[in-house]
């Protein structure tokens, strides 16, 4: 089972503070009405089903029944069956917020991959919102209702006692199956055979059921669900290149129309499948960085603000006004990647352009490739400051990935593709800010990875940059492979059966550190900390 979904399934999703619940660290967050915070370790209790009762969320509405339909700005229309017959009081909330107007042109504050996209807030930052009554309702759960693909739901913080107007649609995971069942079993989580039958064929989040009022599932539109499901995302899960927006959210009939409840009745290409953007050349004219190494040469990498706006826009800045010329490269890993840009030269210094840090984000198409540029950090990406690294990893095989895997780490085709020819650090996506990739020098990468270092990883002679520039790009050739420079495969510089053994033993142990004297550390696990 993904580790992320493990994490979820902790912390569930908590209407109160969602910026500060489910952050990535098991432990769910709630805020009470003075703004204070508590945290629990403990998972919310699932209601057990009294029987085996049968799942009704994939049951037409009979002509003249009332639909939502939610206009998506840029994406689409989504239409929505309601079930007042199940959930009669959440199904009055929503209808009477919609009639109101109350959702028209409100963000989609919170969206995960492969879990769910939450709006409905006001505020737009998941601590407001209130029921069409003022305040919190209780929606209540029916066992008959289950947070397959496509589900509505309210978000809540503790209990459906709860419930305001805040809301989420499921994507959840698409691969559940009898052994995912089993380790969700050993969380205390119970399912009938119904629940597991339809959560085999459709995929969702089954370890939120019993806790969340589920009251409707998508009819039409779940393609434009799993788009949005794909934006660049800050720590908080919150859009950081556009606002993902309800330009109108209205009531309307049910005529009859086809009912698409599954993502294959739709002519969609899952943004999955997509090769990583890494390797996309820019374009003559466009900013590049280039760093003098010196007594080793010149490294210049592509930059990428169209996804990582905020984090390029840090690094441009900070070397325009001079900051890194003359900075070390304080910690060096060989098979793994060099790590800079602290002006003190220990690891434990360094500010953004606006001082102190920032959140660069994450984008799910901006992989650990070999040559990847990206920011260290302190535990998330909102902790991003001046120091970032350049990854050289290594290359992986089956059985790297299969060692990967029994730890929770799943990796699409065109990934699996990159890392087993060009090698990287797979283990580390999704998790920092990758926002350049080397188009010409990574064979200078390559060779500093290998200079003699001491037990912290600190290189014996300081390996610095003369200087740090922004030029632009001249349409020169693109060296993006380590094979352009010497002929051979990335494959021959290490062993892929050593990689999978140490795999093995490391990807337990990925989460990031702070050691006490708030160090970029990276732990025997080799994971990128500040």
């Amino acid at each position: 089972m993904n580790k992320k979904l493990l994490a979820l399934a902790v912390c569930g999703i908590t209407a109160a503070s969602m910026l500060t619940a489910c952050n990535k660290d098991e432990s769910t967050h709630t805020t009470s009405g003075d703004g204070s915070t508590s945290s629990s370790q403990e998972a919310t209790e699932a209601v057990k089903p009294a029987e085996n009762v049968e799942i009704m969320n994939y049951t037409a509405p009979e002509k003249g029944d009332t639909i939502v339909e939610i206009n998506f700005k840029d994406y689409g229309t989504v239409k929505l069956r309601l079930f007042p017959e199940y959930a009669e009081m959440a199904c009055e909330n929503f209808t009477k917020l919609v009639e109101s107007g109350y959702y028209n042109g409100l963000t989609f504050h919170r969206i995960i991959q492969d879990f769910m996209i939450q709006g409905g807030d006001p505020l737009g930052d998941g601590t407001g919102g209130e029921s069409t009554w003022g305040g919190k309702f209780d929606g209540g759960v029916n066992p008959a209702l289950a947070h397959v693909t496509g589900a509505l739901a309210y978000a809540n913080s503790g209990s459906t006692s709860t419930n305001g107007s805040q809301f989420y649609i499921v994507t959840g995971d698409q691969n559940i199956d009898d052994e995912t069942f089993s380790e969700f079993e050993q969380y205390g989580y119970t399912f009938t055979e119904n629940q597991k039958k339809i959560y085999k064929e459709k995929g969702g989040t089954p370890f939120l059921d019993g806790n969340y009022t589920v009251f409707g599932q998508v009819i039409d539109g779940l393609d434009v669900i799993f788009k949005i499901q794909y934006v660049a995302t800050d720590s908080f899960d919150k859009p950081i290149l556009e606002d993902v927006v309800m330009e109108s959210v209205k009531l309307s009939t049910y005529n009859g129309e086809e009912i698409k409840w599954s993502l294959s009745d739709y002519d969609y290409e899952d943004p999955l499948d997509a090769v990583p953007v890494n390797y996309t050349a820019p374009e003559d004219g466009d900013e590049i960085a280039v760093i003098k190494f010196k007594d080793y040469g010149t490294v210049k990498f592509r930059l990428f603000p169209e996804y990582a706006p905020k984090a390029v826009e840090n690094f441009v800045s900070l070397a325009k006004e001079g900051y890194y010329d003359g900075v070390s490269f304080h910690r060096i890993i060989s098979n793994f990647m060099i790590q800079g840009g602290d002006p003190d030269g220990t690891g434990a210094g360094g500010e953004s352009a606006w001082g102190g840090s920032f959140d660069g984000g994450k984008y799910y198409n901006l992989i650990h490739a070999a040559g990847a540029v990206a920011y260290a950090n302190s535990g998330s990406t909102a902790t991003n400051g001046s120091q970032f690294y350049i990854v050289t990893g290594e290359v992986y095989d089956d059985a790297g990935f299969a060692d990967l895997a029994l730890s929770g780490y799943n990796f699409r085709d065109t990934v699996k593709e990159i890392y087993s020819t060009q090698g990287g650090v797979p283990y580390l996506d999704g998790r920092y800010t990758v926002f350049g990739q080397v188009i010409d020098g990574l064979d200078v990468v390559f060779e500093i990875q290998n200079v003699e270092t001491n037990a912290e990883d600190k290189p014996v002679t300081d390996v610095i940059m003369e200087s740090v520039t922004i030029e632009e790009y001249d349409g020169s050739d693109l060296k993006w492979y380590i094979s352009d420079y010497s002929g051979e495969d990335a494959e021959d510089t290490e062993s892929t059966e050593e990689t999978s053994e140490e795999s093995a033993e490391t990807t337990e142990n990925t989460e990031i550190e702070e050691n006490t004297e708030n160090t970029e550390e990276i732990t025997e696990a080799e994971t990128v900390a500040e």
